[in-house]
């Protein structure tokens, strides 16, 4: 007896949803180098041909990967920077809060923006434009809200908002490498006091 349509479309995605959860522990952890389809594999019990029924090959489910993992990104960036009930600089700052925290929920393995960039941009234009696409799309929504902050004039008057999203998006990308070094939130947390300490107003 087969299964009605509509379950079987259900057990797919879950099979898939199941594949870029195992995939996004395991490029954080391994990198995408020590990460192989047969560890994907094992980590799911999901067979080889459910594998490649989702995916072209490694490189197009590690994309995949990379855009579930966005997709979180921005809706907790979405969420936070639309609550209008808060200074604009406040929601910046509590954004990159809850990125940290997530952070600690993995054990402080860093970003996987960062740890594929690392990893990848060096051989693989479609990887490097890739997460710089991300990145820059993070910068950008950050610098929306630092605009409004500076039409508050809660950033000083002469404030480019666009390249400071840009820096404070490349210094919490190193801090999140450092972080990953020690396994401690410590260099995150130096970074959101230093820049909002030099960014705002004396």
């Amino acid at each position: 007896m087969t299964r009605p349509i509509g379950l079987q479309g259900d057990v797919a995605h879950a099979t898939k949803v199941r594949l870029l959860k195992a995939g996004l522990t395991l490029f954080l952890r391994r990198g995408y180098a020590d990460t192989g389809v047969q560890d994907l594999l094992d980590a799911t019990k999901v067979p080889k041909g459910s594998f490649y029924h989702h995916f072209k090959n490694k490189e197009d489910f590690a994309l995949q990967v990379i855009d579930r993992y966005m997709d979180a990104v921005h809706a907790v960036l979405d969420a936070i920077l639309a609550d209008t009930s808060r200074p604009p600089l406040d929601r910046v700052r509590a954004f990159f809060e809850a990125v940290r925290e997530s952070y600690a929920s993995e054990g402080y393995l860093g970003c996987l923006l960062g740890q594929l960039g690392q990893e990848l941009s060096g051989v693989s234009p479609v990887f490097r434009a890739k997460i710089e696409g991300c990145l820059h799309a993070i910068a950008s929504s950050i610098g929306v809200c630092l605009a409004e902050a500076a039409r508050q004039r809660d950033l000083p008057h002469d404030t480019d908002p666009r390249q400071l999203g840009e820096i404070l998006v490349n210094c919490w990308e190193g801090a999140a490498l450092r972080s990953r070094l020690l396994r401690s939130p410590a260099p995150l947390q130096a970074v959101l006091d230093f820049y909002f300490r030099v960014a705002s107003p004396v």
